[in-house]
C-alpha cells in the first residue's frame, strides 16, 4: 500500500467523521488540480457546441469517444464527429486554463491552455480492448496506433474508458482474465516511447479496482500508478433501472443506508482503490451532471400516509420504463444486437426543460423532492406522471467538493459538460473543492 508521511487536520476530520480513517492511508493535504469533463461530440448539434463550454472553468476537456475495432490499427470516431475534434483541440488551447483564470497577458505562455484529451472506449467502444492489448505484438501495434492519432490531433493526453478490464461491460466485449496485466503491459510501453511519456494519460474506472484472473478485484494495482497521472473513478449508474429499487444515481456514501441499500459510493471507491494502491492524489473523482428516471406509483412513492414526503428506495414498475430528455438513448438494438429500452436517462438541464426545476436549480412548487443525507443525493417526483428521478444537484456536488478537498484527491471529472444547466453543477464544485 502506498503511504504518504502526514494528515493534515482537515483530511484527518473528514475521515474521521467518515469512519475511515484507521483503513484508508494517509495522504498529505493538497489543492486539487483537475477541473475536468469528458466533452460528448455527438451532443454538438444537439444543444451543446464548443462555443458554449466554459473553457475557463476547466484545466482539463476529454472528447469522446475514440472507439476501439477488430483491427488493432485503427480506432473509431464516427459516432463523435471526426471534423468537430481539430475544432476542440484548437479551442481548448486558446483559452487559459482555470487555475490561470487572473493571468491577464493576451498571449498564452506554452502550458497555459486547457489541456485537450480523447477518451478511448466507453460502454459501445470497449469491446476490442482485450484483444488490443492481449499479445506483444498487439501491444507494440496499438501504442503505435495511440501516438499516431495523438500526433494526427496534437492532443495533450489520452483517458481510456474500458469498460471493464477481465469482466464484460456492454455484453459483447472480447474478455480476458488476463485483461488487467496486458492493460498494464500497453501503459508501460506507452510510456517508454518518446511521445508516450509526455503525454497525460488517464483511467476512467469502475467503483473497484480492476479484475483479476479469477474476475475478483485486484489487491494491488500500484504498477498503474507509476504510468497513469491520475484514475476517474466514475462514481455513477450505481443505482438505475436495473436495479430493484429507486436508488442513488452517485451517492458520496452509503455507509449509513441500510445493508441492502449498500451497492457503492465515492468514500467506498475511493477507500478501495487507495488501499489496492492508488496514491489519493492520483484519484479524480468523476461526478455526474445526469440521473435516472423511473415509474413509480403514487402508492409507492410516498411515506405511507403521506401527501408530500417522498419514500426511500422504493419499487417502481419496470415494465414502464419512461423515456428521459432529448438527449437519451431510445428503445432498440444496441451494438451487440440486444434490443433494449428507452435509457430514461435525465440531464440536469433536462430537469429543468421538462418542468422538474427553476432555473436555479430548486425544485418547482408542484413537484415533490427529497435530499438524502446518507447519499447526499436529491429525488424528485411528479405525481402526476408518476415519475421519478435520482439525480445530483448543487448541494451534492458541493458534498463532493468538500470530500475531495479534504481527501486531498486530485479533482474531479463530470460527465458530461453539457449535461449542466448554466453551470450550476460547475460553479458548486469548484467552489467546493478551491478550484
Amino acid at each position: 500500500m502506498y503511504l504518504q508521511p502526514a494528515f493534515s487536520l482537515l483530511a484527518l476530520s473528514c475521515l474521521v467523521s467518515s469512519g475511515l480513517g484507521a483503513s484508508i492511508s494517509a495522504s498529505i493535504h493538497s489543492k486539487p488540480s483537475v477541473a475536468a469533463a469528458w466533452y460528448a461530440g455527438w451532443h454538438a448539434t444537439a444543444g451543446f457546441p464548443l462555443s458554449k463550454v466554459s473553457w475557463s472553468k476547466y484545466t482539463h476537456l476529454t472528447y469522446s469517444f475514440a472507439e476501439t475495432t477488430s483491427s488493432v490499427r485503427s480506432l473509431d470516431l464516427s459516432g463523435s464527429d471526426p471534423t468537430l475534434l481539430p475544432q476542440f483541440v484548437a479551442e481548448a488551447h486558446k483559452h487559459v486554463r482555470a487555475p490561470d483564470i487572473s493571468v491577464k497577458n493576451a498571449i498564452l505562455t506554452p502550458g497555459q491552455g486547457v489541456k485537450a484529451l480523447v477518451s478511448i472506449g466507453g460502454w459501445t467502444g470497449s469491446r476490442f480492448y482485450s484483444s488490443d492489448v492481449g499479445s506483444a505484438a498487439n501491444r507494440t501495434a496499438f501504442v503505435q496506433t495511440v501516438i499516431n492519432f495523438v500526433e494526427k490531433y496534437d492532443l495533450d493526453g489520452l483517458d481510456f474508458d474500458w469498460e471493464y478490464p477481465g469482466s464484460q461491460g456492454i455484453g459483447c466485449n472480447v474478455v480476458s482474465g488476463a485483461d488487467a496485466a496486458n492493460f498494464l503491459s500497453f501503459l508501460q510501453e506507452l510510456r517508454a516511447n518518446p511521445r508516450g511519456k509526455k503525454l497525460i494519460l488517464s483511467a476512467a474506472t469502475s467503483l473497484s479496482p480492476f479484475a483479476g484472473p479469477d474476475g475478483d478485484p485486484l489487491s494491488d494495482v500500484s504498477g498503474f500508478a507509476a504510468v497513469l497521472d491520475w484514475i476517474a473513478i466514475m462514481n455513477y449508474d450505481v443505482w438505475g433501472p436495473w436495479s430493484s429499487s429507486v436508488g442513488p444515481n452517485a451517492p458520496l456514501d452509503d455507509s449509513c443506508a441500510a445493508p441492502e441499500n449498500q451497492d457503492g459510493s465515492a468514500i467506498s471507491a475511493v477507500q478501495a482503490w487507495n488501499q489496492a494502491g492508488i496514491p489519493l492524489h492520483q484519484i479524480v473523482l468523476g461526478v455526474a451532471a445526469y440521473g435516472h428516471s423511473f415509474t413509480v406509483p403514487k402508492s409507492d412513492a410516498f411515506v405511507s400516509g403521506s401527501k408530500n414526503t417522498l419514500a426511500a428506495y422504493p419499487t417502481f414498475d419496470a415494465s414502464n420504463p419512461p423515456v428521459g430528455d432529448s438527449w437519451d438513448d431510445g428503445a432498440g438494438v444496441d451494438e451487440c444486437g440486444n434490443l433494449q429500452g428507452p435509457g430514461g436517462d435525465v440531464d440536469f438541464w433536462g430537469l429543468v426543460d421538462l418542468g422538474y426545476l427553476n432555473t436555479d436549480g430548486a425544485p418547482k412548487k408542484n413537484i415533490a423532492y427529497r435530499y438524502d443525507s446518507c447519499s447526499q443525493t436529491p429525488y424528485v417526483y411528479n405525481s402526476t406522471s408518476q415519475i421519478m428521478v435520482s439525480f445530483d444537484n448543487a448541494q451534492s456536488f458541493a458534498a463532493k467538493g468538500k470530500f475531495i478537498l479534504n481527501k486531498g484527491l486530485r479533482g474531479f471529472a463530470m460527465w458530461e459538460a453539457g449535461g449542466d444547466f448554466n453551470d450550476i453543477l460547475l460553479n458548486s464544485i469548484r467552489k467546493a473543492a478551491s478550484l
